[in-house]
Parts: structure tokens; C-alpha cells; sequence
């Protein structure tokens, strides 16, 4: 199966629209969403093209095919207008013969990392900025940037996930890093 991971669109229409266009063109199974999905929040600037409203719009269009995961800037209110499930605090996914912790990383994160063992993977947004990193315990830390305001020099990206390979990638179809888990 081929997955889509994205994290912190924060209403921005622009990049949405930009984020399902790879979507299709990755023709990707499923999209995996890292939370803070419609509201820009009170440290951010707000994002090119932030209409909410348009991208509640298109995200509906791919119900049935998105897993999300809770932000710190998604609400009770946000789940009242989206067809699919996004107040789930974390999920747990097989990865070969490991667990990936799928969360938004506002809590669980490289500083606090969740009860995984050697070769299990946190993945997480919420820094906006790309991460491939392994800690002192043997667990790789996986972070896809930002969809809309990424930070640190980043780029506004995704992350495939196919066959044990996570490949990330900007949205002129440029690939910036590779990793392939074990």
C-alpha cells in the first residue's frame, strides 16, 4: 500500500489544492494526515490562500481514503464539518515487523518519546520542519515538514510511504530525502 503523509495544512486553500494534486499524481492508496488540518493558530502566520472553508471542501472529496490524527490546532468544532475521523490523539500502524506510532507530536515527540522499542518508528508533525532521525534508543523519528508554512529553510512537502521506504518530497515533484526502514 502506498500512503500520502502530510502534516499542518492550516487552512490553506493554496497548498491543499497543491497536496491533492500529488495525491493523484503519486496515485497514492491512502493520505495520512498529522493534524492541524483547517486552523492556522495563534504563533502562525497565516498561510497563503487560508480559506478553511475550501479546504474542508476538498479534503471531503477523498473521504474514505484519509486517516488523520489530532493537532494541536484541531478542534471539536473541525470534526463538526469533516466526514472523517480526525480527534484520534495517536494511531499505530505495522511496519514490517515493527510499529509506527502515527501522532502530531505536540506531545509525543524526539523530547518525549512514546513506549516503542528498538526499530519502531514515531511519526510526527507539528515543527513544520523534515526529520529522519534515529535516537539513543534505536527508535527513528520520521517528520514529514508542513504542507503550508514550513520553518527552518524547509520546503512545503509530503512524505511516501511505500514497501518500507519513505521518500519526501516538495510539491514540484523534487525528492529530498530517502530512508528505507528494516
Amino acid at each position: 500500500m502506498k500512503w500520502l503523509i502530510a502534516s499542518d495544512i492550516h487552512g490553506s486553500a493554496y497548498w491543499c489544492e497543491k497536496l491533492i494534486h500529488a495525491w493523484h499524481n503519486e496515485q497514492a492508496d491512502r493520505m495520512l494526515l498529522l493534524g492541524d488540518i483547517l486552523y492556522h493558530g495563534p504563533r502562525n502566520e497565516l498561510p497563503k490562500e487560508y480559506n478553511p472553508k475550501d479546504t474542508i471542501r476538498m479534503l471531503s472529496e477523498l473521504d474514505g481514503s484519509i486517516l488523520c490524527v489530532r493537532g494541536n490546532c484541531d478542534a471539536e468544532v473541525d470534526q463538526m464539518v469533516l466526514p472523517f475521523p480526525i480527534l484520534s490523539e495517536h494511531a499505530f500502524i505495522p511496519v514490517g515487523n515493527h510499529l509506527m506510532f502515527v501522532t502530531h507530536g505536540h506531545k509525543y515527540n524526539s523530547s518525549n518519546l512514546p513506549p516503542l522499542h528498538y526499530g519502531d518508528i514515531l511519526l510526527h508533525g507539528h515543527t513544520h520542519i523534515p526529520e529522519c532521525v534515529q535516537s539513543s534508543q534505536g527508535i527513528w523519528i520520521i517528520n514529514p515538514g508542513s504542507v503550508s508554512i514550513p520553518k527552518a529553510n524547509s520546503w512545503n512537502g509530503y512524505v511516501l510511504y511505500e514497501n518500507q521506504s519513505f521518500i519526501w518530497k516538495d510539491f514540484d515533484g523534487n525528492t529530498r530525502n530517502h530512508w528505507i526502514s528494516e
